[in-house]
């Protein structure tokens, strides 16, 4: 919020100073100068005072190249690419001559727009009045071409330049990293120092961004020794990227040894980060300790900041943590923010079936829904087994014309006691994501559930076929404030002999015990379907105004 009222504050200022210099050369005559007229010009602009300006430009005696081009950047600076465009147009209707910076501001609306059809429309221009080899226009172009993911032209425009700077290598190597051509973009790294040319963080720090995975391990420590060698490790982007890379290839250590490094020149996303890379490796008690150091040290959470530290304590061993974080929410006045609240209704969803009322609660107070709120309503609903529920809700989904994704499919599918609808539903999921394994799991357990074996049998076979195969689930518990995660078959634990050994004397006693018939009971004791129809918000669900 400060800063929003220092960029106000600022603007506020520029536009007064600009005001105050046009009264006083409207009084000494020299506005007729196309000189000053085009300095009062450029100060509109600059504010985004777009009336102010379009008078100021209409009532000039006369116009060069340079208050055209100001127009222009103008508006593309704003956003305003359509305006730019008919700037342009009009500029040549007018018959003035373009320049390199003419091109130069139109390609950078046209880059932000993606409007690569209008791009070559403008490369033509640039061909025609011989402004192909001027660095300026020749650097736009290779980065619109980049931007709007066509490599190929952005390299043969990038080739054709007579000379290259830093500006030109970084623009090619990030539209192959926009692609995710890997090799490509390396090798273009390589080139760039085989040249001479210094590597700068606009180099670096996209190509850390493809480094997301263990087999890339090696890479990233090249890529950081380059950053050691060229002094770049004070530079804020390459430490937030290194962090990133480092915890997305398996190391929390080297993550945390850039974080510690960087000290001086951490700014909020660095420790958002920093934050994400515990939260990959399960690390939710350093995440919290994390998340209060940056306050303390003065860097006030952002939006990203909660929803990091709510999706930490989203499982039921830290029900208490989260619950203090929607307070902290609530007392920020942050609890209106659509992926906070997407993230609140999953902490509530996943730890536990009483939590329902509490989701529903904040999706109901939301003033806007994305596909991700709809998304986890529905999935909480048809996970806890309240598929009428859930298949009303799906009602409403459609009624909102919400975009129906394969996750919602999905909780559709799992909610149907109708077998034709739901063999309909996963064909069209199976056509749409192949390769979920879920679609595919949910199906089989259907089939076999009705003792339908040809059909189960046959989607084993499909799923061997495509190479699919299934993930298995992980389950966590907290021990003395330490967490610790396992799945079916898990012999990672450092003590993992003695816990079999104990699993095993537990089995026999459950086998003892004739524990089919103990838990046939239970379940019918805790049926979720009998405990919901004591809830009175889900007694009342059809009159609660989802999509309000």
């Amino acid at each position: 919020m400060r800063a929003l009222h220092s960029i106000l504050g600022s603007t506020v200022n520029a536009l007064c100073k600009v005001s105050i210099t046009h009264c006083r050369e409207i009084k000494l005559g020299v506005l007729t100068d196309v000189y000053y007229a085009n300095n009062i010009l450029n100060g509109y602009a600059r504010c985004h005072e777009f009336f102010l300006a379009h008078k100021m430009f209409d009532d000039m005696p006369q116009r060069d190249t340079v208050s055209w081009n100001t127009m222009i950047a103008g508006h593309v600076n704003y956003g305003n690419f359509e305006a730019a465009w008919e700037i342009l147009r009009e500029m040549k209707r007018c018959g003035f001559d373009f320049d390199g910076y003419t091109f130069g501001s139109i390609l950078k609306g046209v880059a932000c727009a993606y409007r690569c059809d209008l791009g070559e429309q403008v490369h033509s221009m640039v061909v025609k009045t011989g402004y192909a080899s001027n660095v300026y226009s020749g650097s736009a172009l290779l980065d619109m071409y980049a931007k709007c993911g066509r490599v190929e032209e952005a390299y043969v425009v990038f080739d054709s330049l007579p000379e290259r700077n830093s500006v030109s290598w970084n623009a090619l190597i990030a539209g192959f990293v926009q692609v995710g051509d890997r090799k490509t973009a390396f090798w273009l790294m390589n080139c760039m120092e085989q040249e001479r040319v210094k590597l700068d963080d606009g180099t670096i720090a996209p190509i850390l961004t493809l480094l997301d995975d263990a087999e890339f391990y090696k890479s990233t420590m090249q890529i950081h020794c380059k950053i050691l060698k060229h002094g770049l490790d004070c530079k804020s982007t390459v430490c937030n990227a290194t962090i990133t890379s480092y915890s997305e290839c398996g190391s929390i250590e080297d993550a945390e040894r850039v974080f510690d490094g960087a000290f001086g020149s951490r700014d909020l996303v660095t420790w958002n980060s920093m934050l994400a890379a515990y939260l990959i490796h399960k690390k939710e008690l350093l995440a919290c300790k994390l998340f209060i150091d940056m306050q303390m040290l003065g860097f006030e959470p952002d939006i990203y900041s909660y929803t990091s530290i709510i999706s930490a304590y989203s499982e039921e061993v830290h029900k208490n943590h989260g619950k203090s974080y929607h307070g902290l929410v609530i007392k920020r006045g942050l609890e209106k923010s659509e992926p906070i609240s997407n993230a609140l209704i999953a902490r509530y969803l996943k730890s536990n079936s009483n939590s329902m009322e509490e989701a529903l609660q904040i999706f109901k107070s939301m003033e806007s829904k994305d596909r991700v709120s709809w998304n986890s309503i529905l999935t909480g609903l048809s996970q806890m087994g309240l598929n009428e529920y859930a298949l009303k809700f799906f009602g409403h989904m459609r009624y909102a014309e919400v975009e129906i994704d394969h996750y919602a499919f999905s909780a559709v599918l799992r909610a149907c006691g109708n077998i034709e609808l739901a063999s309909q539903i996963a064909g069209y999921l199976l056509e749409l994501e192949p390769e979920e394994h879920c679609t595919y799991v949910l199906l089989s357990d259907m089939y076999g559930h009705l003792k339908r074996w040809d059909e189960k049998a046959s989607v084993k076979r499909l799923m061997r076929e495509r190479g699919v195969r299934k993930v298995p689930g992980w389950s966590w518990i907290e021990i003395k404030n330490e967490v610790f995660s396992f799945k079916a078959e898990d012999r990672s634990h450092s003590h993992c002999e003695e816990i079999y050994c104990v699993l095993g004397v537990l089995m026999e006693e459950i086998k003892r015990m004739d524990f089919d018939a103990n838990v046939k009971a239970l379940m019918h004791d805790l049926d979720p379907m009998d405990w919901y129809c004591d809830n009175a918000l889900l007694q009342n669900y059809d009159s609660v105004s989802l999509a309000a």
